[in-house]
């Protein structure tokens, strides 16, 4: 009983970190409009309604000056400034004070009149970069795999609804078209959705993805009393269906995130491709941790289930709380 409890203090834990706002990159966009002048938008996440105390410092024969009129957009400030210099841009450096404070990344897109464009990321840790002359396609793919990885692996509901799917499948073939057909649905939703074909608004969405983890949770508790449905019967399918959705929550992400205003289609394909490789690693984790402890331990039976009550009970938390962020 001792370790129930541990352990669903553990979950009770790790399903807090997940309702909370979730860390998500600063965005800087710099377009130059003449020879010697660039305007800038820098979008700076918030976190409980605090702006992040982070901003672009350039060299000193930069001129930087600030426009009016800043927004709040969705958990963002857009400030909006002027860059003047003498100098060209490129070769010189840009840091983005007091980023090593914090643990946001910064998503930095380039635009030059002489029809360079390129996308950099900053780490908080290196918080400093030289600009480089010219962009290439590597910069796009290192940037948005890492930022997908990244989502992903932050993305506590996501990863909750991978686990749950984890608990109604039996054997590897099976786990193997679950998760393809999880992977393959929100790949095609989150494609559609960032070119604009479909959308729809994130907090209904969002209260969905919850829906969808309850019900994976409350199905694989079934299976365990031998009570069989269309989930234990095809779970590849029930993974399609729900993954149609959880592709909306990626695409609101990427939205967030920006895209260059070159070379979407690498950029999208990239981010899908760390959010796949991110959800690899945590299957493979998952396993990994199965597997040690069951040699060192003996793993009661009723484990499973109780760990599906405890993903189901998140899963009603963050339903409710999403529910009730939609009408206050």
């Amino acid at each position: 009983m001792r370790m129930k409890v541990f352990c669903f203090a553990l979950l009770l834990i790790w399903g807090s970190s997940g309702f909370a706002h979730e860390i998500r990159p600063a965005y800087l966009q710099i377009n130059q409009v003449t020879e010697h002048e660039y305007n800038l938008l820098w979008k700076v996440p918030t976190n409980n309604n605090l702006v992040q105390n982070i901003r672009p410092v350039f060299e000193p024969q930069f001129s930087l000056s600030p426009l009016p009129n800043h927004m709040v957009i969705n958990g963002f400030v857009l400030f909006q400034y002027r860059l003047n210099a003498d100098t060209e841009l490129a070769g010189t450096t840009l840091t983005i004070e007091n980023l090593n404070r914090t643990t946001i990344d910064t998503l930095i897109n380039i635009k030059l009149l002489n029809g360079s464009q390129y996308s950099l990321l900053m780490k908080p840790n290196e918080n400093t970069l030289s600009i480089p002359s010219e962009g290439s396609i590597w910069q796009i793919i290192t940037s948005y795999t890492k930022l997908g990885i990244e989502h992903i692996l932050e993305g506590w509901d996501h990863l909750a609804f991978v686990a749950a799917l984890m608990f109604i499948v039996r054997g590897w073939v099976t786990l193997f078209k679950t998760i393809t057909a999880f992977t393959l649905a929100h790949s095609i939703t989150l494609g559609l959705a960032t070119f604009g074909y479909v959308s729809l608004p994130p907090p209904p969405v969002e209260a969905l993805i919850a829906l969808s983890i309850l019900l994976i949770a409350a199905e694989s508790i079934r299976i365990r009393h031998n009570q069989h449905s269309l989930t234990t019967k095809w779970p590849w399918l029930v993974a399609f269906i729900f993954g149609l959705l959880h592709g909306f929550g990626f695409a609101g992400a990427l939205k967030d995130i920006g895209l260059p205003q070159v070379d979407v289609p690498a950029a999208l394909l990239f981010f899908n491709l760390g959010v796949e490789l991110g959800q690899l690693f945590f299957i493979t984790a998952i396993l990994g941790t199965v597997a040690i402890t069951k040699h060192l331990i003996k793993v009661p039976k009723s484990a499973a289930t109780f760990a599906a009550y405890g993903i189901g009970s998140l899963a009603c938390f963050w339903l409710i709380e999403r529910i009730e962020g939609m009408f206050f």
